[in-house]
């Protein structure tokens, strides 16, 4: 919703600018100006990017405008999954805890949270490394590492529609410069004609050099941010995973490590400690058949 508005504004102030100063609008509007750039931007978009960033960075575009950043009810499940998942480890025996990590989908534990169990690759992070603290012969130090390898792996992926956004953002300007010397060149072969029309056709070749600029600087490159911001916020629950569970690794009771969980979130959506441990009491509650 904030980047309608956002353009919203943008556009409203730059026509109702334009209008104040005596321009006039349809003076601007030259579409064929506008496909030069914006095809040519979206084919060196095609050329530079493998088929799967390609389809990221569409779902990255509706992410950003959807802004469907982690709020604080799902930070909540994750906090309430890791802390039902750290007491059984601690309090029952290994083959009653290895179905939730082996069949998630299938689990009593995450029943209660579809959104979380929607995110495949979190769920996945959780449950490989719950296996490896089963199994018990892993090491603190070890584990730390491998979980920064998986998240620094995880960014990078995240992040290609970003960086690949933010490559057409910066051509766009140069891409407005070649529309600008098509019209230059067309208006030369018109030096002929009269003033008016010369005029007409030098000013439709500099919309080229406004429409470059303006699409970079206005259009693509704040989407390309947003998206960065979003997919960031995103990895935050990774980030929540690793330090609860590294937490448990090193002695803490499930109540205490998800408090070291709880920190890693942004002040904006982080619950107070108190409904962490109120969801986690009252929602961390062991599965039925774990408890027989």
């Amino acid at each position: 919703m904030t980047i309608i508005i956002g353009f919203v504004v943008t556009i409203g102030c730059l026509l109702g600018g334009f209008v104040a100063m005596g321009g006039h609008v349809m003076v601007i509007w030259q579409p064929w100006e506008y496909v030069i750039i914006c095809g040519s931007a979206l084919g060196t978009f095609l050329v530079a990017n493998p088929l799967s960033t390609i389809k990221d960075t569409g779902a990255g575009m509706v992410e950003a405008f959807k802004h469907t950043a982690p709020k604080e009810r799902d930070f909540l499940d994750v906090l309430i999954v890791l802390y039902t998942m750290m007491k059984l480890i601690k309090t029952k025996p290994k083959n009653e805890v290895e179905p939730h990590i082996e069949a998630p989908h299938e689990s009593e534990l995450f029943a209660p949270y579809p959104k979380l169990l929607a995110n495949t690759n979190l769920v996945t992070f959780i449950c490989d490394y719950c296996r490896l603290i089963l199994i018990g012969n892993a090491r603190t130090h070890e584990i730390e590492a491998l979980m920064d390898e998986e998240i620094e792996t995880l960014a990078h992926e995240k992040l290609k529609p970003y960086h690949a956004m933010v490559s057409v953002s910066e051509a766009l300007p140069a891409l407005g410069i070649v529309a600008a010397v098509l019209g230059v060149i067309k208006a030369m072969g018109a030096l002929d004609q009269s003033p008016e029309l010369l005029g007409h056709l030098i000013g439709s070749a500099l919309v080229g050099t406004f429409a470059g600029v303006f699409f970079s600087y206005a259009v693509v490159g704040p989407i390309a941010t947003n998206i960065k911001i979003v997919r960031e916020k995103q990895l935050r629950l990774y980030t929540l995973v690793k330090q609860s569970l590294l937490a448990f690794m090193n002695g803490a009771v499930p109540q205490i490590a998800v408090e070291h969980g709880r920190k890693t979130i942004s002040t904006h959506y982080r619950p107070t400690i108190d409904v962490v441990e109120q969801e986690t009491v009252a929602g961390g509650v062991v599965p039925a058949k774990a408890a027989a």
